[in-house]
């Protein structure tokens, strides 16, 4: 264990002649205190309770507003890098939730209503009846809408959407993340289509937020030039509002991508080369079933300094590249296909805490392979692994 210096360990070195580099302080982006003191507070919670902060609606306002931060914490390579040195305790290499809130950089106003939670009583420093100026800008660039001079040439696109999605080419999804408001998307908004017709360059807001401006045109042939995370506040706030999938989603699992695609992550399988008893005796069964948004290489860094890789090195067995599909929720379902042949094992981290992996299955390799075959072809719903007769087998409702 590396022991700090001392102010008299360094006196005590400079009698011995011996100079003491003098440490230059971490220079943080207002970003990133914020990023490390949610974090913090996350840390102070599950060393209260004894447990990570967990969503639904048992938890109060602001476990569940730890739980859906944590997730975001470690969906996100930047944030996990930044406060990987704090996480003493294992915060970060929990899966998160079926019910995690896949939101982008809301501010704890725009998450809790993410949750679902009114904030009837403003806070003790909030004027009453006075909106920020974002909220006034917000309305005021929905409420702005001026007639579409060209609505012609947009008209047919809105037809033809609307005849895809009565053929079930297309569908209506929750709208998730800012990320998805391109140029060529749709949306339903205020009971409306909207068509993103245009996207102009991406600048930073005094908020040090991202945003660009759009021009918007919508169904009943009017349009509005506004901000994107106007556009953003206004899909989040509405209950009904959705974004229109593409007519082709594309492939699940491919080496190739198809024009619109947006790569979500890679599906990794690993294989553990520890040496304990039970993953020696299992080797060729024993995997690591995980999904990552980083290169696997890049993930698997460091594998024997981490207690999620069983404190060794890991062999790459396979590998599958996903689009256009929620990667949390995709990591879930195949952890629950193969709950029943979870491994069990307790592993000694660095700091001699007793840790509990989540992600390693007995399970042979053929099977992971079947289950993703099943997944992607939309057969899987319903199939559990059965450790006796090792085979997928769907279960008796």
């Amino acid at each position: 264990m590396v022991k700090e210096f001392t102010e008299d360990d360094d006196a005590l070195l400079a009698e011995l002649g011996v100079e003491v580099e003098a440490k230059k302080e971490a220079v943080r982006t207002p970003r990133e205190e914020r990023i490390i003191a949610g974090f913090e507070e996350i840390q102070r919670f599950a060393a209260e309770h004894g447990r990570t902060p967990q969503h639904g609606d048992g938890g109060d306002i602001f476990e569940r507003l730890y739980a859906a931060r944590l997730d975001r914490i470690r969906e996100l390579q930047e944030c996990r890098e930044l406060v990987e040195p704090l996480d003493e305790t294992g915060l970060l290499t929990g899966v998160a939730t079926t019910d995690a809130v896949n939101t982008e950089e809301l501010d704890d106003d725009a998450l809790l209503a993410e949750l679902g939670i009114e904030q009837d009583v403003p806070p003790i420093t909030d004027l009453k009846h006075v909106r920020s100026t974002a909220e006034k800008k917000a309305a005021e660039d929905i409420a702005s809408r001026d007639k579409c001079e060209d609505f012609e040439t947009f008209k047919p696109l809105f037809e033809q959407v609307q005849k895809e999605l009565d053929s079930g080419l297309r569908d209506t999804r929750p709208f998730e993340m800012k990320a998805e408001i391109e140029k060529g998307r749709f949306f339903i908004v205020g009971g409306q289509k909207a068509y993103v017709a245009e996207k102009g360059e991406t600048t930073i807001n005094d908020q040090g937020r991202t945003d660009a401006r759009l021009r918007v045109i919508f169904d009943n042939g009017t349009e509005s030039n506004m901000l994107m995370r106007s556009l953003q506040r206004s899909l989040n706030k509405d209950e009904a509002g959705r974004r229109i999938t593409e007519p082709t989603a594309g492939p699940l699992f491919s080496d190739q991508t198809i024009d619109g695609d947006e790569a979500s992550g890679t599906i990794y399988v690993l294989r553990s080369k520890s040496d304990h008893p039970l993953v020696a005796e299992n080797r060729e069964l024993v995997h690591k079933i995980g999904v990552t948004n980083m290169s696997v290489e890049k993930r698997i860094a460091g594998a024997h300094l981490q207690p999620t890789f069983l404190m060794a090195n890991v062999e790459i067995v396979a590998t599958y590249e996903l689009y256009n599909i929620n990667r949390t929720k995709l990591e879930n379902l195949i952890h629950r296909i193969f709950e029943p042949a979870r491994l069990e094992i307790e592993i000694m981290d660095r700091f001699g805490r007793p840790v509990v992996p989540r992600e390693w299955f007995l399970v042979p390799l053929f099977v992971i392979k079947e289950a993703v075959e099943q997944i992607k072809d939309g057969t899987i719903s319903g199939y559990r692994y059965d450790p006796q007769e090792v085979v997928l087998r769907r279960k008796m409702m």
